[in-house]
């Protein structure tokens, strides 16, 4: 009976503080941040070098970060890692095909990606929901550019337009928060992808580069540790779910 009651008594301590860190956490991210001039410009100035430099494939599958992964700017964080995978049986026109697929994301990407719809003949817009610890729903409007670069070699290559934080999501007082004046999870996502037909099957490769706000003063302790690992493990969903749409495809193909 003791040892049930103390049983009883660490869960429900453990419950408290599981939700007294999650409203901590809330109430932390609720104080908005905004999006400072000089921050844009550091994330403008650090995509055109990684655009300068993309190329075919060349990482041993796996993620790692890249410049250390994330770094103070003026006024926010820069983020940047890159995944690789190899799928065998997959073909680039299928990467090329699913990553084109701007109406239907979601069945390959849910549930980060909620929604998704074209925007012209190169552009797409998409709804997020991101949780860790707290939930975050975004907006997103992105510029495309993809195709084959030689046989069997293939690129994608989005960048962030517009991004919208929602406020109560789903509900009806739902309402985008001003551009770059939210609680800061995302202002610019960019990202490269790379792929080429191997013998051993399709070597994919793509690099993400964001920007976020930085950590409040005295707080890094406890909010670092959700900034830092976001970007990553958005990342290794998206890697992960990608490979598992190119199986499918690849298990269609056989039967």
């Amino acid at each position: 009976m003791v040892s049930g009651a103390l049983s009883d008594a660490q869960s429900d301590c453990e419950v408290n503080v599981r939700l007294s860190f999650a409203l901590l956490m809330a109430s932390v991210v609720a104080h908005a941040a905004s999006m400072t001039a000089s921050a844009s410009r550091a994330f403008d100035s650090y995509v055109a070098t990684v655009e300068a430099h993309l190329g075919k494939p060349g990482a041993r599958p796996g993620i790692e970060p890249v410049n250390g992964g994330s770094w103070k700017v003026g006024g926010g964080m820069l983020h940047h890692w890159r995944a690789s995978a190899l799928v065998p049986g997959a073909r680039a026109e299928d990467l090329l095909k699913l990553l084109r697929d701007r109406d239907h994301l979601a069945r390959y990407y849910s549930p980060e990606v909620v929604s998704s719809r074209a925007l012209g003949e190169d552009g797409v817009a998409m709804r997020f929901r991101k949780h860790q610890v707290v939930t975050v729903v975004l907006d997103a409007e992105f510029e495309t550019k993809s195709g084959l670069s030689a046989p069997g070699r293939g690129f994608s290559n989005s960048r962030s337009t517009h991004i919208w934080q929602i406020d109560n999501a789903g509900s009806p007082r739902e309402r985008r928060l001003p551009e770059g004046n939210d609680d800061g999870y995302l202002w610019r996502l960019n990202s490269y992808w790379s792929f080429e037909e191997t013998p051993e099957g399709l070597l994919m490769e793509c690099e993400a580069v964001s920007l976020t706000r930085d950590v409040p003063t005295g707080l890094g302790w406890l909010v670092m540790p959700v900034i830092r690992t976001l970007p990553r493990t958005s990342l290794q969903f998206t890697m992960t779910a990608t490979q598992q749409a190119l199986r499918r495809k690849d298990d269609a193909r056989a039967n």
